[in-house]
Order: C-alpha cells, then sequence, then structure tokens
C-alpha cells in the first residue's frame, strides 16, 4: 500500500474517532451493483413491451407491499437498459452506486461532471412505484425544465408520467405537474406553493399533495446555503410608512467621521454627538433618543446603512426599476429576495426609484423547514464533506463519498497572495492575457457583479475578449457555460453562473478537445476566497470532470472583503517579505488565510444553528396551525365551537340557508381568522426577535425568555382566534336570502405576492449576538449600537405603544 493510501486510511479513522459519519467503504453497495448488473445483462435480450410489462408488474407490486427495498435490484435493472436504449448512454457503475444511497435517504457526494442528473432516475423511478410522487428539488427552473424533458423520456418508456413546476404556471397546470409521478421544481417554487396551499379557502385550489419522497440536487445550495431563506407570502397593507426618500437625502448630507463613525471592522456606525445634535435641529427635537423618536431613528438607522455600508453592483444591482439583491455565496442575482422592509426601502429610495411594498405578511416558512416536511429525503452534490455537521444536525443525513469514475488529475496549485487588490489586479489580468496566448480556455469566478464588469473591462484594454456572465439569464448562461471550454475561451463569471452544466473541453468538437487537453484543459481561476470552502471547491470542480486535464489558482489579497473584515493584519507578522509586484512569499501568510476561512466557517456554522433554536417552536407552532387548518378545510361538518358557543344563532342559520351554505360560512369565517391572527403573530414574533438579545443586558437568558414570550403569545392566539369567531358569527344577518357579515373587512386578500427575505442582512453582528448567550463575547461598541436598530419593535411589543412621526 502506497504512502498516499495509508495517509487517507488514517485520516478517515481519524475523523470517525471524532464523531464522522462519513462513508467511504461501499462494498456493501457493489454487492448490489454486481446482482443488478446480471440481471440488467439479461434485460438486454427483451424487447420493449417486455420491458414496459416488467416496469407495470413492479408498479404492482409497488402498491401492494411498502418495502422498495425489495424491489430495488429488479428497478435499477431495468432503470439501467432504459437508459441505454432512450437515452444512448451506458451508467456508469458510480451512478448506480450513488442511485442506492440517495434511494437509502443518504447524501451522495459525487464530483463534478459525473452525471447526477442521471444518477437521480434510478431513486426518482424506484420510489415513484408507489404512486404518491416524488419531488427532484432542482437548483433553478431552467434545470428543472432541461432535467424534465431529458430524463422525463426514461420515465414515459417505463409507463411513468413526468411534469415539471415553473414560476407563472397556472393552478391548473401546477396541480397536473404534482399530480405526475416524479415531478422536476426548484425548492423555493415548491416552498412557495405550499404557502399559497395554507392560505386556500377552497380545497379545489390546493396544488401539493402529502408530501412522500424529495431528491434534492445541488445540496449544498439548497439545503445549506439558501436553508435560512425565510419564504414570504404577503398581500396589501394600509400600514404607514415612514418618509424613506426624506431619510435618504438626509443620510447622504451626513459626514462621516464628523457626523458619525464606523467601527473598527466597517461593518456598521455609531453617531458622534455633532451628528446627533444635526438631526435633533433637522427634527427640532429635544432628545434623539426619547421613546417617541425610536421609530424615526429606526429608519434613520436603516437609510445610513443603506448610504454607506450597501453598494451598487456589489451587495445589488438596479435593473428594471427594482432593486435585486446579489447573493453572497454565488454572486448571482438572487431571485424575488428582499431585505427586511426598513431596509429595502432605505436602499430603493437611496436609488430614487419606487418603493415595493412588502405589505402585511400572511404566512412564511424557510427552506430548511419546507424540505424537513418530507418523509423522506436525500441529496447529492460535489462538496458534502466541508458541510458534514450541518447536514446530519439539520437533516439527519450521513454522507457517503463516492469516487470518480475516472481520478481526478486537476492540479490545485496554492493561492498567489498580494499585499493590496491592485497588486493582485494587474498580476491576475497578466496571468489570464499569458494563458489566452497559448489558446488555453480560462474560467474566472469573481465576487461581485462590479468585479466582474470590471475586470471584463481591464482584459478588454488589453485585447483580450471575454464571456461576462453575472445576470439571472440560466438557460443562456447555461449555454455560453457549455462552451467555456472550447479552446481560447475566457468567461468572467460571478462564481456559479451556469452552475448545473459541465464544461466539456473543445466543446462537442473531438479534435478540438485533443487540442485542449494537451494545453492542460481548463484553468480555473478565482479572485476571491469565499467564506465557505464549499463555494471555493464548487470553482475549481469546474475543471477535472471525467478525468480530464484541468487546474485552479486563486488570486488573493490582504484587501479582499473576507480579510479586511476579519482583520486577518493583526494576526500576521510585520516582517514578511514581498516581491516586487507585491507577492507575499511567506508560508504563514497563507496558512493564516486557511485559518481565518475555517474560523470563519465554524462562526457561521454556530450562527445558523442558534437561530435554529429560535425557530424550532415557531415552526411546531406553524405546523400546529396548518394542520388545524386543513382539518377545517377538507372537514364536510360545522366545527364544535358553533354549536356549542352559539347554538340559538346557529338553529337560525340552519333554518333560513340550510346546512350546505351554513358549512360554507361556518368554514370560511375559521380560516379567516386564523389567517388574520397567524399573520398578526408572525409579524409580532419577528419584531421580538429582533431584539430579544437586550434581555442579555439584563442577565436573563434571550432564549429562554423569546420562548417565553411566543408560548404566551400562541395561547392568546388561540383565544383571540375563537373569540372573533364566535362575534363575527353572532353578527351574522340574513337579508333577501343572503349572508351578510356585520364586519364587511371579513374579506380574504385579493391578490396575494411571495418573495424571500435576507435572513441576516446586517452580516454576522446579528447573530454574533445570539452566539454571545453561548460563550462568544459581544464588544461594548455593539451593544452600544445595535438598540438603535432593533429598540424600536421591542419597545412596541413590551409597551403596546406604536407611535408615528411627521415631518
Amino acid at each position: 500500500m502506497s504512502s498516499a493510501n495509508i495517509i487517507k486510511r488514517l485520516k478517515r479513522y481519524h475523523q470517525r474517532l471524532n464523531g464522522s459519519t462519513l462513508e467511504y467503504d461501499l462494498s456493501a453497495y457493489k454487492n448490489i451493483l454486481s446482482e443488478i448488473n446480471k440481471l440488467k445483462n439479461k434485460f438486454e435480450e427483451k424487447s420493449d413491451d417486455e420491458l414496459k410489462k416488467i416496469s407495470q408488474m413492479l408498479i404492482n407490486k409497488a402498491k401492494e407491499c411498502e418495502c422498495l427495498d425489495e424491489l430495488l435490484i429488479e428497478a435499477f435493472a431495468l432503470v439501467s437498459e432504459a437508459i441505454r436504449r432512450v437515452l444512448r448512454l451506458n451508467p456508469f457503475d458510480v451512478q448506480i452506486i450513488g442511485g442506492m444511497v440517495l434511494h437509502y435517504s443518504k447524501l451522495a457526494e459525487m464530483q463534478t461532471g459525473e452525471g447526477k442528473t442521471l444518477t437521480a432516475v434510478f431513486p426518482a423511478y424506484l420510489n415513484a412505484l408507489s404512486g404518491k410522487g416524488v419531488h427532484v428539488l432542482t437548483f433553478n427552473d431552467y434545470l428543472a425544465r432541461r432535467d424534465a424533458g431529458w430524463m422525463g423520456q426514461v420515465y414515459e418508456f417505463l409507463g411513468l408520467s413526468v411534469g415539471f413546476v415553473q414560476e407563472g404556471m397556472t393552478t391548473g397546470e401546477r396541480q397536473k405537474a404534482y399530480g405526475c409521478d416524479i415531478t422536476y421544481i426548484t425548492a423555493k417554487e415548491a416552498g412557495f406553493d405550499y404557502l399559497r396551499d395554507s392560505l386556500s379557502y377552497d380545497k379545489a385550489d390546493i396544488v401539493h399533495r402529502e408530501f412522500n419522497y424529495a431528491i434534492v440536487d445541488e445540496a449544498d445550495s439548497i439545503l445549506i446555503d439558501e436553508a435560512r431563506v425565510p419564504l414570504i407570502i404577503a398581500c396589501a397593507s394600509e400600514d404607514y410608512v415612514a418618509d424613506s426618500y426624506h431619510l435618504s437625502k438626509i443620510a447622504k448630507q451626513l459626514k462621516e467621521n464628523e457626523d458619525f463613525e464606523f467601527d473598527e471592522y466597517a461593518r456598521n456606525f455609531h453617531l458622534t454627538e455633532k451628528g446627533e445634535k444635526r438631526i435633533e435641529d433637522i427634527f427640532n427635537f429635544n432628545n434623539l433618543y426619547a421613546e417617541e423618536n425610536v421609530e424615526l431613528l429606526t429608519h434613520l438607522n436603516c437609510a445610513i446603512h443603506a448610504e454607506y455600508l450597501l453598494h451598487r453592483d456589489v451587495d445589488y444591482i438596479v435593473r428594471n426599476g427594482k432593486v435585486e439583491l446579489v447573493d453572497e455565496f454565488t454572486g448571482r442575482i438572487a431571485d424575488k429576495r428582499r431585505w427586511p422592509d426598513g431596509l429595502q426601502a432605505a436602499i430603493e429610495a437611496k436609488e430614487n426609484i419606487t418603493i415595493q411594498s412588502k405589505g402585511r405578511i400572511l404566512n412564511s416558512i424557510t427552506i430548511q423547514h419546507f424540505i424537513q416536511m418530507y418523509p423522506k429525503i436525500c441529496g447529492m452534490t460535489a462538496t458534502a464533506q466541508a458541510a458534514e455537521r450541518e447536514f446530519k444536525n439539520f437533516y439527519n443525513l450521513d454522507i457517503v463519498v463516492i469516487p470518480p469514475n475516472k481520478s481526478c488529475i486537476r492540479k490545485d496549485e496554492r493561492d498567489i497572495i498580494f499585499t493590496t487588490k491592485k497588486a493582485k489586479r494587474n498580476a491576475l489580468v497578466n496571468e489570464i492575457i499569458r494563458i489566452n496566448k497559448t489558446q488555453r480556455p480560462i474560467l474566472i469566478g469573481t465576487r461581485s457583479v462590479e468585479e466582474s464588469v470590471s475586470l471584463a473591462e481591464d482584459l478588454q484594454k488589453r485585447g483580450v475578449k471575454s464571456e461576462v456572465l453575472n445576470a439571472k439569464k440560466d438557460e443562456y448562461e447555461a449555454g455560453i457555460i457549455a462552451c467555456a471550454g472550447k479552446l481560447g475561451a475566457v468567461t468572467v463569471s460571478t462564481n456559479m453562473a451556469g452552475r448545473g452544466t459541465d464544461i466539456r473541453l473543445g466543446g462537442v468538437n473531438e479534435e478540438e478537445k485533443n487540442k485542449v487537453m494537451a494545453l492542460g484543459g481548463l484553468y480555473v481561476v478565482g479572485t476571491n476566497r469565499h467564506e465557505s470552502r464549499r463555494i471555493d471547491n464548487q470553482l475549481r470542480g469546474r475543471a477535472g470532470r471525467q478525468g480530464d486535464p484541468g487546474s485552479s489558482c486563486f488570486f488573493v489579497s490582504l484587501e479582499d472583503d473576507l480579510f479586511v473584515k476579519y482583520r486577518i493584519k493583526d494576526f500576521l507578522p510585520s516582517d514578511y517579505i514581498v516581491d516586487q509586484d507585491g507577492k507575499i512569499a511567506n508560508p504563514f501568510v497563507r496558512k493564516e488565510v486557511n485559518r481565518i476561512q475555517r474560523v470563519v466557517e465554524a462562526q457561521n456554522q454556530e450562527i445558523k444553528i442558534t437561530l435554529c433554536r429560535y425557530s424550532s417552536l415557531l415552526e411546531k407552532q406553524r405546523q400546529i396551525i396548518f394542520r388545524k387548518r386543513k382539518d377545517i378545510l377538507y372537514d364536510n361538518s360545522v366545527p364544535d365551537i358553533y354549536k356549542s358557543n352559539s347554538p340559538y344563532q346557529f338553529k337560525m342559520l340552519l333554518t333560513k340557508i340550510g346546512e350546505e351554505e351554513l358549512i360554507k360560512v361556518c368554514k370560511y369565517l375559521y380560516l379567516f381568522f386564523l389567517d388574520k391572527y397567524w399573520s398578526q403573530y408572525l409579524g409580532e414574533v419577528a419584531d421580538i426577535r429582533e431584539g430579544i438579545h437586550l434581555q442579555r443586558l439584563g442577565g436573563e437568558d434571550p432564549l429562554f425568555v423569546f420562548h417565553k414570550l411566543t408560548l404566551e403569545m400562541f395561547r392568546e392566539l388561540k383565544q383571540n382566534i375563537e373569540r372573533e369567531i364566535i362575534n363575527a358569527f353572532n353578527g351574522i344577518t340574513i337579508k333577501n336570502n343572503a349572508v351578510e357579515f356585520y364586519n364587511p373587512e371579513l374579506k380574504v386578500p385579493t391578490s396575494t405576492w411571495t418573495y424571500l427575505i435576507n435572513d441576516n442582512p446586517f452580516e454576522n453582528m446579528f447573530g454574533l449576538q445570539f452566539i454571545g448567550n453561548r460563550g462568544i463575547g459581544m464588544s461594548l461598541g455593539v451593544l452600544m449600537i445595535w438598540p438603535l436598530m432593533i429598540m424600536f419593535p421591542l419597545l412596541k411589543k413590551i409597551s403596546g405603544k406604536n407611535k408615528k412621526y411627521h415631518n
């Protein structure tokens, strides 16, 4: 055994001793694989009709018994032969093993280019045999549509139906797609449909059926990066809105280091005495921090934050008269994403565009909690190991590491580290020009839209033409990314553009492929390190597919956002050597760069765990509400609350309008007030959560106080719902044989819309304060600054006051 293999085994043994659940031994799967391949050889001799009859026989068996494991060998062999006939592809053994891993509710780590789309067909077919439905959750609408059309040929050959769901589809189209045996859809769209169902007043409008089995493609992105993103459904609201435009003008007039000062990380600010006096003079206040001015101060802080800490073409772009957020993990435009309302309005005012009303939140759920509603889930990604703890803690998913069909020979070079961004950019441009002269294809992954555009402009000035990808045009981007391996191609992209699409060397031209391979394959260049090594590894993984040659290298500087934010210079020796081009060769600096990244990953993981503790109780309450709502919607009798509390009114209405109409009225009232008070409750809980960390100042545990408050409020919620239902029921009159409610506002929203909220818009400060309760210190500066941002909602809930201000 080679020394490299010995070291690898020792490392795995050490991981197991430390509680790792990573699975490397595939011997059990290979034994089953042998049986599958033997049966597949027999299936090759059968006709298409015979295979279809076998599939129908499996469907019948699956409906008779609950144990699909007993059908696995036959089903997988059948799928393998169907793929060969329909798609003219021969599945690799590792793809079949990956399919087994997915069926057993585990997470398959499969490298880029290993054919994860084809892998999902095996467990999707097997689990769809029961007739309960399978959802394949993809990264974007384009991939859902593409994969349903591509893989759908196999399912239909075997007698199963396949559909896909896209944004903009009608209720009928969605019902048809969800009614199929296999449905391809994004996790977000499936979640939004769940929220729409949760507000339905007619069971005929429900699009989802009972959840059964979900296969999550690009699992690291959906289950980890997007996990804490709340999906929101809202309607129009009459709530008061502060004059964000006026506050934005004031924020623009303030001067740094005179009216306000940034903290040492340049992630927050506080007003100076001069700044406080200036604002008091503008609004004619005696005391800016008086209770009646807290709401104004909250909005003003948002305006200042928007003006000085959030940057156009870095944190967001403006397109078609709307602010669109840039995803921090991918550098892509985040579809339908918003910041919490005060900050969103402040950004829109800063850019002098129409402020988009949030409206009243009717319901919400995080992607994490939505995925957990499936009784059986699994996933696949190329970068699972770095997030092992999160997959296990949040989804109870063990990871099986599946080796590539062909060994990866990509060369991952050491980071090239510079003192300044300018030195890094000069070296980066020179490197691209040097490589481009050889015609070797290059893929450059940038951190932001702004950086990708400026880098492309610098290259253009030096005579290098490039493709720039950074917008939400998935199908267009997939086509460009697929050609990024052609001779002479230079592709500048925000980090994960074109995800889900393989980069083939030379495109479809075999002769050109050989030339590219001779040049060393695709050269991937990263211009920044990210807070997660997974993101960096995803970028590296665009090269070296299926044993192809390739290489990757990251160009970083000590002025990059990640290292400024976490003050890497404070941890470096003062005597490190810098060459004339600004490059640092000191190995200690390289180690410190890697250490900072590991520390940040651990910190972010703790934030997610802590935030999950805050949301777990709310999620249980949401399940109670939705279960009650569903019982009311599907029950064909009058709820007992009406008969027991208003027997006289009940008998009178029964006589005048009949049982069928009375059932409709009773259901309507129950659902209306359930929705109304749940919506109010969500808003109140959000306000409390924003300010609950202040309880630590009084020596109390914020999590304990949060749970105590929300439990009390939830009890009140149920009491309020029942009281309002009876009051409204007793107020019903009959005129001209029609039901009239005493309150004309008893109407459901005529229109709703969906969006997502950035869960942590102020970066790690909010989370760090939660974590502070678990032993991580919180600076005095943070304690002094954050009450200004969150005092208003806390005061509003504790004192019951809701003061408005007027300019």
